[in-house]
């Protein structure tokens, strides 16, 4: 049995094949000037902070040759699956389906919509389309970690209260053990994420543990040392 040091106590590691990562939304969208994020007013260099301990805990899930899934928030030229309730957010500013200086905002295919490239998806992991915050909602992730038999899921990207925690959630729910990733999370607000990590974790961990990314690259190293 391998143990994350985690709160409000430790996290088991699962069977080998049993783990994925997946890494919410790190698009250029949200992280970097004249996308979305900085279209609200938000200070996108906030979220540079989280790169390179994503990038850092990425390369050990590769190196263990272990499952990795990346989400992108978009939607269809057509905006056919963005709501009236999503599309009409942002008050004065650019709105999804917008022309920003990096295309149209939250357009599949933009400029813009494409992860950063310091965690370019590399081939054969898989990338999630999600029209929603959660990456369940309208998607076949859920089907895709059951056919792979994965049961535990390792949870980061940004941001930390909104597409995180609502993912985090959706797969509590449906029978997922979670761990979010503290340091490889971000918000543009650092009080909603202090406050996102305290929820999850809070009545014995009613949505799931959170611990930072070093103690989870050093027991990924002894589970993968252990098997051979």
């Amino acid at each position: 049995m391998v143990l994350i040091p985690a709160q409000p106590y430790d996290y088991e590691l699962p069977a080998p094949g049993c783990l994925a990562l997946i890494i919410i939304d790190m698009q250029r969208d949200f992280m970097e000037p004249g996308g979305f994020g900085d279209a609200l007013g938000n200070n996108v260099g906030l979220l540079q902070a989280i790169v390179p301990t994503l990038k850092q805990l990425l390369e050990a899930f590769r190196a263990n040759g272990l499952p990795v899934f990346h989400t992108i928030e978009c939607h269809r030229p057509d905006l056919s699956d963005c709501p009236p309730s999503k599309l009409h957010r942002g008050g004065e500013g650019l709105k999804i389906g917008d022309r920003g200086p990096m295309g149209r905002i939250l357009v599949v295919g933009e400029p813009g919509n494409a992860i950063i490239p310091e965690l370019a998806p590399l081939p054969g992991e898989t990338v999630i389309e999600k029209p929603g915050k959660g990456a369940f909602c309208r998607t076949n992730l859920e089907a895709m970690l059951r056919e792979k038999g994965i049961t535990h899921l390792l949870i980061t990207g940004v941001t930390t209260e909104v597409c995180v925690q609502t993912t985090m959630r959706e797969a509590n729910d449906r029978g997922f053990e979670c761990l979010m990733v503290e340091d490889a999370t971000e918000s543009y607000f650092p009080e909603f994420k202090q406050a996102t990590l305290e929820m999850v974790r809070a009545q014995g961990g009613i949505v799931g543990w959170t611990a930072p990314a070093a103690n989870i690259v050093a027991k990924l190293t002894q589970a993968s040392t252990n098997l051979n």
